[in-house]
C-alpha cells in the first residue's frame, strides 16, 4: 500500500472496500456484528439526515486505506454540536503511514469549519499502538473514565 493521497466522505461506490475494512476492524476488536446491523450502519452513513457519518482515507489510485465513523450530537453544556469519533481503523498494510492521523486531522478540521465544540473518542486501555497516535494528536487523554451499563442489566446498589 502507498501513502494517503486524501480523505473524503464515504460514498455508495465504496461499499466493497469499506466492508473489507469494517470486517477487519470488527475482527480486531473480536466482535461479531450482525449483518443487519452492518447494513443499517451503511445506510446511516449514506443518509444525509443521519447523525452517523463516515470518512475514508485513500491512496493515489483511490484504494481505501482506512475508515472512520463519527456521530454528531447536541451537548448539554454548550449550543455547539459535539463529534464522537466512534470507529477508526487503518488497513494493516497501511499502518504507520499516517492514515489514522490523516483521518483524525480531517475530522478536526471539518469540526473547526463547522463550529463543533470538540471531537472526542475512547479506545481500549490495551490498544497501545493506537494510544501512541492519540497521545501525539491530543497531548494525552483528558482524565475521564467511561462507565457502561446495558439496559436490562442489574444495577447494583451501593452498600
Amino acid at each position: 500500500m502507498t501513502a494517503v493521497a486524501g480523505v473524503r466522505p464515504i460514498v455508495a461506490t465504496d461499499r466493497m472496500e469499506w466492508r473489507t475494512l469494517w470486517d477487519a476492524y470488527c475482527r480486531f476488536y473480536k466482535v461479531e456484528v450482525p449483518e443487519r446491523v452492518t447494513d443499517t450502519l451503511w445506510c446511516r452513513i449514506l443518509d444525509p439526515a443521519s447523525a452517523v457519518n463516515g470518512l475514508v482515507a485513500a491512496d493515489a489510485e483511490g484504494r481505501l486505506l482506512g475508515l472512520c465513523h463519527y456521530v454528531l450530537h447536541p451537548h448539554t453544556w454548550s449550543a455547539q454540536l459535539l463529534c464522537y469519533l466512534e470507529d477508526l481503523f487503518t488497513a494493516e498494510a497501511a499502518r504507520g503511514q499516517g492514515v489514522g492521523r490523516a483521518l483524525i486531522n480531517h475530522l478536526v478540521e471539518t469540526g473547526r469549519h463547522a463550529g463543533w465544540g470538540r471531537v472526542y473518542w475512547h479506545t481500549e486501555e490495551t490498544n497501545a499502538q493506537a494510544r501512541i497516535l492519540y497521545d501525539k494528536v491530543t497531548g494525552g487523554h483528558d482524565g475521564f473514565v467511561r462507565y457502561t451499563v446495558r439496559p436490562g442489566a442489574p444495577v447494583t446498589a451501593a452498600s
